[in-house]
């Protein structure tokens, strides 16, 4: 059964130009680390870079089609719920083993909301939503497999911590029924990567 995986990065971002970018009534734009490959996180979860490749391709897809949105905190579910969306991500890329992106905070309730807490200096951080399984392996860490599923980057409140860290999993998701969710664009667009990448 896979579960829900989640996998924080605390956020940097210069307070002074998000204040001046609300002020000015300007979109609030920031690059992040949403992401990283190939790294044990603290609670001794690993992302192969080739996995994330995959993910981050098929992510692209709903960049271009303006559907890369997430939620103001994490919800126990794998659907991206329209009235929650605070923010959407605009761009994705790699820098060595971290996937950047530029995040732009929307004029929705819940990005209104994620304002104010910039604005106020709140910590805010990303985290990565998808679905999957892990295995563990001889080193003792769980490796995250091919059934992985990127949902989406949501914005979180979470301790002040270098680097990215990882949650308990969340509960069991039927890998199976979130297939069905996805619309048959996002279901033609996975497996041509897949031929694509000899897979």
């Amino acid at each position: 059964m896979a579960r829900l995986l989640r996998e924080f990065v605390q956020l940097t971002y210069d307070q002074k130009m998000i204040q001046e970018a609300i002020e000015a009534n300007k979109p609030v734009l920031f690059t992040a680390i949403l992401q990283r490959a190939n790294a044990i996180n603290q609670n001794k979860r690993i992302y192969p870079r080739h996995i994330l490749e995959r993910e981050v391709e098929n992510y692209k897809k709903a960049i271009q089609e303006g559907r890369a949105c997430g939620e103001l905190d994490h919800p126990d579910s794998s659907v991206v719920s329209l009235k929650n969306i605070s923010h959407a991500i605009r761009d994705v890329w790699w820098d060595g083993d971290n996937v950047l992106g530029k995040v732009e905070v929307l004029d929705t309730t819940a990005g209104n909301e994620a304002r104010k807490l910039l604005k106020n200096g709140i910590r805010v951080g990303i985290s990565s939503r998808a679905v999957g399984e892990t295995h563990k392996t001889n080193e003792g860490y769980e490796e995250v497999d091919e059934s992985l599923m990127l949902i989406c980057f949501d914005l979180v409140s979470e301790p002040s911590t270098q680097g990215a860290w990882l949650m308990r999993e969340g509960k069991e998701v039927d890998i199976q029924e979130v297939r069905k969710m996805m619309s048959k664009v996002d279901r033609v667009n996975r497996a041509v990567n897949e031929i694509l990448r000899g897979k």
